[in-house]
């Protein structure tokens, strides 16, 4: 058996396979974020370990649980943990939605070789800027900073007693040398950091060290259960949906989106804002173009209308038509690409007397697929090249917005059957390649499709003319007040 853990920012799931792949059981445990001010998203690393605990013990009962083998974990990107040298934790882990480095970002990204070295602009998400703001507004807690690890690095720490992460996951620090594949002496001193404080470095698919005898002998496992290097959230569900090749990619509808796009070598263009990250196994990397609010954005819409997402895309139904007449800006929380502008946010344009919570609900799963548009157009921009690309995520479970989406992208869109490509798997399947050294091409297989969701012919140059107009009216809301 084989454990994947998906360390997210609401919850953990552990996913346990067997020795073919196939997914056995699963647990689950949830969790908060706190928000102390506009702009900040932080989270109690002991959270994650309360969790995983709690996933662990609803295994346990589970025929096979004991001939666990091998651990992976995938864990959102760019949280900041900071350690003592004790390994304490100092405050609360900065998430990869947290704001408050915007100034910190714009000085990073403003200095000579940083984008180069890293391969992306600095966002204000990225764990570097969270180091800077530390250190200037709690000088005490960056004085007493021995360690930075990631989140997946910091529940890798638990498990092995060591630090170290895997280079996806490292590769959103904007302290990496994302194409030589180590860290970067230039880019640490760039964000006032040393090599010392950062984890050693191994592949996602190759092993970080052995579950620590405590844990093993509390969980009943084995004394010699590998813990492998794991991935960043992104790369890890490439794992589980086998996007590893030039030419594969997928298209994520979560809570945010992010269209992305395997590399067989390091293209980066900063300026595009797309986001160029090493692979989770060796020689490849992958770009992907980041939304910050997808699902959410309907999440909020039935906020602040009492109706559940699916109440209010029920009416919608699964046959797509013409295009609305209102517009829907998803930048909710301001957007990386294209635009990187932590300051942008959204709104509705075109509202009159007659629109009704149907028309919002279409205009918020337009407005949606126009920036997934354009984040397609940035991937392009930068010589990636998809003919038709996996959806996943929980948006695709409505019919009426994959087929909006694959009009809007004129890219057919493939649905995996039902079952496990996420995460989770793709966590699963490094921890398989870290004990069994197999080819990672004969374990990060493609999902079985279930059906092809191709461009409506009949609909492409109305829903183009709205994503053009969408551009336009996106382009002035970037443009300063006078």
């Amino acid at each position: 058996m084989y454990l994947g853990i998906d360390l997210g920012t609401s919850g953990l799931r552990a996913l346990m396979t067997d020795a073919s792949g196939q997914p056995v059981a699963s647990a689950e445990a949830q969790y908060s974020a706190q928000h102390p001010h506009p702009g900040w998203s932080e989270q109690d690393p002991g959270s994650w370990i309360a969790a995983l605990d709690q996933a662990m013990a609803q295994l346990q009962g589970i025929p096979g649980y004991s001939g666990i083998r091998g651990i992976a974990v995938a864990g959102h990107m760019h949280g900041a943990v900071l350690l003592d040298r004790a390994d304490q934790v100092l405050r609360p882990c900065i998430l990869w939605n947290d704001t408050r480095s915007a100034a910190e970002a714009a000085e990073l990204d403003a200095t000579d070789e940083v984008r180069s070295l890293s391969g992306n602009i600095v966002f204000p998400g990225f764990t570097a800027p969270k180091l800077l703001w530390v250190q200037r507004h709690e000088p005490e807690i960056f004085a007493k900073t021995a360690k930075v690890l990631l989140p997946a690095a910091y529940l890798n720490l638990h498990l092995t007693g060591r630090h170290v992460a895997d280079l996806s996951d490292s590769a959103g620090t904007s302290w990496l040398d994302v194409g030589a594949r180590d860290w970067s002496e230039r880019l640490l001193s760039a964000g006032h950091m040393r090599r010392d404080q950062m984890p050693d470095l191994v592949e996602g698919c190759t092993a970080a060290g052995i579950l620590r005898a405590e844990l093993a002998a509390h969980w009943g496992l084995r004394p010699d259960v590998v813990v492998s290097g794991g991935a960043g959230d992104n790369a890890a569900a490439a794992c589980g949906t086998g996007v590893m090749a030039e030419g594969q990619g997928f298209v994520s509808l979560g809570t945010s989106g992010v269209v992305l796009a395997a590399r067989d070598g390091f293209h980066p263009d900063p300026a595009t804002a797309v986001h160029t990250f090493c692979h989770a196994i060796p020689d490849r990397w992958y770009q992907m173009g980041v939304m910050l609010s997808a699902t959410d954005c309907m999440n909020w819409l039935g906020r602040i209308t009492g109706r559940s997402p699916a109440e209010l895309t029920a009416p919608i139904g699964d046959q797509l038509g013409p295009p609305g007449t209102a517009t829907f800006f998803p930048y909710l929380s301001g957007e990386r690409t294209p635009h990187n502008s932590a300051k942008l946010r959204g709104g509705f344009e075109g509202l009159g007397v007659q629109t009704t919570i149907d028309d919002l609900a279409r205009a918020v799963i337009e407005g949606v697929s126009f920036g997934m548009r354009d984040c397609l157009e940035a991937l392009k921009a930068t010589g990636a090249g998809l003919e038709r690309c996996l959806v996943i995520g929980g948006g695709s479970k409505s019919l009426y917005w994959v087929r909006l989406l694959a009009t809007v992208l004129n890219l057919p869109l493939c649905l995996p059957q039902d079952g496990e490509f996420g995460a989770a798997l793709g966590a699963a399947r490094l921890a398989r390649l870290a004990v069994t050294g197999e080819p990672p091409s004969e374990v990060l297989l493609t999902p079985e499709i279930a059906q092809v969701i191709e461009p409506e012919a009949a609909l492409r140059e109305q829903y183009e003319a709205r994503y053009q107009l969408f551009r336009r009216q996106t382009a002035a809301r970037l443009k300063p007040v006078a």
